[in-house]
C-alpha cells in the first residue's frame, strides 16, 4: 500500500502538481485528427487545464486558452480562419500561440491587441492523432512510436472518456494476472448469464482460435512467478510457469509492453493486430482513454492508404444505461470504474501478482525526483540524428514470437481471427475500419494457405 501523500503524488496531474509536471515534459495525444475534420473547433480538458483546439481553413492547428480575455466569452464558440482563431462576441482573434493578432473593433491605430497574450501551446499530427506539448520550451521531439509510423497497416482510434484517475487506468497493464478472471471467468460468467456460451465451441480444428476466455482461465495453471524488469523505454513483465507446479512445461510468457509515462503495446513481432493503449489524463478524475488500433499487412499484400485514419466512440453502456460487459476493454474499463474516482492505495493489500505494478510506481516515483530535481525524465527525445524513423518501444524481433502462452507454445489469438467473427470480443468490431481489416485477416489467411512458389 501506499501512503496518502504519495497516492497523491501519483495522481493528481493538475499545474504545479508533481505529476503534473512530469507530464507536461511530453507531446500528449489529444484528439483523433479525423475528428478535427468534422468539427474544426473544439473544447478540450487536459491535464486539468481547459482549452480550445481548432483547425484554420489552410490546416494550421492550435491550441490555446478556452476564454477571450475581453469579456471571457467562450472560445468554442469562436470562427477559425487565416491566421487564428477569432472570438464570436467582439472578433478578437488569437494565433495558435495565443496571441492576439487582430482587435477589428478597436479601430487601425490601435496598438492594444500586442499586448493581449492567452495560453497557446504547440500542436502537431502524426499516426493520425493530435498531439500537444505543455511543457517548458522548447519542446521536444515528438517520438516516432512503431504503431503510428509503420508502413502498410490499417488503423482506426477509438475513444473513451472513463470518470475515473488515468492511474487506476495505466496500473492495469502492469497486472498480467487480472486476465485469468476479469478475461476468463468473468467473460464467461457474463456470456452464460446472456446464453451467449455456445456461440463459439471450446475446442475448434484447423488452427481457429477459440473463445477467449477459455485460454484466458487457463492462464493461472501452474504459475511460479510473476517477473519485472526496467526496459530503456518502460517496463517489460510476464509469468513464469513452472511443469511441476502443473503447466504444460516450464516456459515464461512475456507480457504487454509498458511504455513510459502512460502507453501500453500489445501485438508483437508476427501479429496482425496491434494496440497502443493511451491513458491521457483530464483532469484528476477523469481520463481520456485512447485504443490506438494498427493492423500489419505482410509484406505480399498491399494494403490501400487511408486518406485519414478514422475515429469511433467505444460505448461503456447498453441503450438501458446497463454496463456492456461482452469484450475485453468494457471488462477492463468497469473495473477501473469500480475502484472509484481515485483509487485510495492506502486501503490496499497487494500480493505476487503485483510485482510489476510495484516496479511502475517506483519508476513513476523515480522520474518524478529527476523533474523535481532539474532534470529530464525518460522518452524525452532531443537529438534529431540519434532518433529512428520507427521507435521500438520494447522488443521487436521478426524472427521471436514473444508472447507465448502458459503451455510454452504461441497462443493461437483471436485476434488473427477477426474474419470468422472473433472480432466480436474486442471493442475492435465497433471500428468503421473493421471491413478493411476483416478482408485483410482472410488475405493473410489465404496466403498462408497458398502453395509455395518456390
Amino acid at each position: 500500500m501506499l501512503t496518502a501523500e504519495a497516492n497523491e503524488r501519483l495522481t493528481r496531474v493538475g499545474p504545479g502538481t508533481p505529476m503534473g509536471e512530469l507530464m507536461r515534459r511530453y507531446w500528449i495525444p489529444i484528439r483523433p485528427f479525423s475528428q478535427l475534420l468534422e468539427e474544426e473547433v473544439m473544447p478540450v480538458r487536459v491535464l486539468g487545464e481547459d482549452l480550445v483546439l481548432y483547425k484554420t481553413p489552410d490546416g494550421e492547428l492550435g491550441l490555446i486558452g478556452d476564454r477571450c480575455p475581453h469579456r471571457m466569452a467562450l472560445l468554442a464558440l469562436g470562427i477559425p480562419g487565416e491566421g487564428g482563431l477569432r472570438c464570436s462576441y467582439h472578433g478578437w482573434k488569437f494565433s495558435p500561440t495565443g496571441q492576439c493578432v487582430d482587435m477589428p473593433l478597436e479601430g487601425p491605430e490601435s496598438t492594444f491587441a500586442e499586448r493581449v497574450k492567452i495560453t497557446g501551446y504547440p500542436v502537431q499530427e502524426l499516426g493520425g492523432l493530435v498531439w500537444a506539448y505543455m511543457g517548458p520550451a522548447p519542446a521536444p521531439l515528438l517520438p516516432p512510436w512503431d504503431l503510428l509510423v509503420m508502413p502498410n497497416a490499417i488503423r482506426q482510434i477509438g475513444i473513451t472518456e472513463l470518470d475515473c484517475n488515468w492511474l487506476q487506468c495505466q496500473e492495469n497493464t502492469g497486472d498480467p494476472l487480472h486476465n485469468v478472471y476479469v478475461h476468463g471467468y468473468w467473460f464467461k460468467y457474463v456470456l452464460e448469464k446472456k446464453g451467449r456460451l455456445e456461440e463459439t465451441p471450446q475446442e475448434t480444428s484447423g488452427g481457429q482460435p477459440e473463445r477467449t476466455f477459455y485460454g484466458r482461465t487457463r492462464m493461472a495453471d501452474g504459475i511460479e512467478s510473476v517477473y519485472a524488469n526496467k526496459t530503456r523505454y518502460g517496463l517489460e513483465k510476464g509469468v513464469k510457469y513452472s511443469k511441476a507446479l502443473g503447466a504444460e512445461k516450464d516456459t515464461v510468457s512475456r507480457h504487454s509492453t509498458v511504455i513510459f509515462p502512460f502507453y501500453t503495446q500489445t501485438g508483437g513481432p508476427s501479429r496482425v493486430r496491434q494496440e497502443l493503449q493511451m491513458r491521457v489524463p483530464i483532469d484528476d478524475t477523469h481520463t481520456y482513454h485512447i485504443s490506438y488500433g494498427c493492423f500489419l499487412s505482410p509484406k505480399e499484400i498491399e494494403v490501400t492508404p487511408q486518406p485519414v485514419v478514422p475515429w469511433y466512440e467505444i460505448p461503456l453502456y447498453d441503450e438501458k444505461g446497463k454496463p456492456i460487459l461482452d469484450f475485453i476493454l468494457a471488462q477492463d474499463y468497469h473495473m477501473w470504474l469500480s475502484q472509484g474516482e481515485i483509487y485510495d492505495r492506502t486501503q490496499e493489500h497487494l500480493g505476487r501478482t503485483d510485482v510489476p505494478i510495484i516496479l511502475m510506481r517506483q519508476q513513476f516515483e523515480e522520474q518524478l525526483r529527476i523533474v523535481e530535481d532539474g532534470g529530464e525524465p525518460m522518452n524525452v527525445f532531443r537529438n534529431k540524428e540519434a532518433l529512428p524513423d520507427v521507435l521500438h518501444g520494447g522488443e521487436w524481433d521478426e524472427t521471436q514470437e514473444l508472447h507465448s502462452g502458459p503451455g510454452g507454445r504461441a497462443h493461437i489469438s483471436f485476434r488473427f481471427a477477426y474474419h470468422k467473427g472473433y472480432n466480436r470480443d474486442d471493442a475492435d468490431r465497433y471500428g468503421p475500419a473493421m471491413p478493411q481489416i476483416i478482408e485483410l485477416m482472410q488475405n493473410i489467411e489465404d496466403l498462408a494457405g497458398a502453395p509455395s512458389a518456390d
